[in-house]
């Protein structure tokens, strides 16, 4: 009776400040938004998994601007189906979907090479396709399955497209990461999760790699005019979660604490677009604030490579790739 009573007065007293706040609260969750008006006409972009969630509306976006956008996707009508919303909603008749399964190289080379015998300029690629919480799985090469769709797939559609980006230059590759990396390792001595095999752990693993992958790549394209950055899209609410019904669940019961797919979607488009990032490479971004690097980042890149180099053939990987 007591705790009924004292719940009673905190809502009777509390109650109408927390309405009051709630917007202000929402507006928090929801991040900067890129504020940047450059125009894309004549650039060619390619989006990893652009049929839904944060892809989507990145496509979205960068279809207003004007560019030719190329939407690679597993799911060729889900896919389809967002072109033609796109295409309609934006007037953009240059939306395309493309068949791309990052679990699956032979695909990946496939969609490659048609890639560059049609498109003569690749001006952003965007690596966002992903994988989160994922059961126990291989890849159609081997791959644990949030290591081969998150890293080693766009690693190497990344490789393959690499020269046509130097030729469009200035160009510029961003990978979507997570926060999760904070929390992950790359786990050498059993890569492909064969010893232990943890969903959380096995996702904020490929995460590290996103963001590694990015330091370096920086590193290696360092005056050829192409930018590689990296990017936390924040807490958004999206399909991700659609493999733990758990996760889901909690999703949905703070779901109004969760970014919407547009607004998750902002730092995405301020990597790609904006101009005082032209010649910026090599650095996170987190939707705060638009620009954050990584706290201690380099300290964990130099601890990395004094264990193993990074692009050398651990357990075969790139070997298995086939490009080591």
């Amino acid at each position: 009776m007591i705790l009924l009573f004292l719940g009673t007065l905190l809502g009777i007293i509390f109650g109408p400040a927390l309405f009051i706040l709630v917007p202000y609260i929402r507006n928090y969750f929801a991040g900067a938004v890129c504020k940047s008006k450059a125009k894309l006409n004549g650039k060619v972009v390619l989006i990893t998994g652009a049929n839904t969630g944060i892809g989507k509306e990145t496509a979205r976006d960068l279809a207003k601007r004007g560019a030719r956008v190329i939407l690679a996707c597993r799911d060729t009508a889900k896919g389809e189906v967002a072109a033609c919303e796109i295409r309609a909603e934006t007037g953009n008749q240059q939306v395309i979907m493309k068949k791309l399964d990052l679990a699956d190289t032979k695909s990946i080379r496939q969609f490659a090479e048609n890639f560059l015998a049609e498109e003569k300029e690749l001006h952003i690629l965007i690596n966002n396709a992903g994988v989160m919480l994922y059961p126990y799985a291989k890849t159609a090469d081997g791959f644990e399955m949030h290591l081969g769709v998150n890293h080693l797939g766009h690693f190497l559609l990344t490789f393959l497209l690499l020269e046509r980006l130097k030729q469009s230059a200035p160009a510029r590759i961003v990978n979507v990461s997570s926060l999760a990396h904070l929390m992950g390792r790359i786990c050498f001595h059993d890569l492909q999760g064969e010893k232990f095999y943890q969903r959380g752990l096995a996702y904020c693993q490929s995460k590290v790699a996103n963001v590694h992958f990015t330091q370096e790549l920086a590193r290696r394209l360092q005056g050829t005019g192409v930018t590689v950055n990296a990017l936390h899209p924040g807490t958004v609410q999206s399909e991700l979660t659609r493999y733990s019904s758990v996760v889901s669940l909690l999703w949905k019961m703070f779901s109004f604490f969760l970014k919407t797919p547009q607004e998750g979607a902002q730092t995405s488009i301020y990597c790609a677009v904006a101009e005082e990032l032209e010649s910026v490479t090599g650095q996170y971004f987190r939707p705060e604030s638009l620009n954050c690097p990584v706290l201690g980042f380099e300290k964990a890149f130099e601890q990395l490579h004094s264990e193993v180099p990074l692009c050398s053939p651990v357990s075969g990987t790139t070997s298995h790739l086939g490009i080591g």
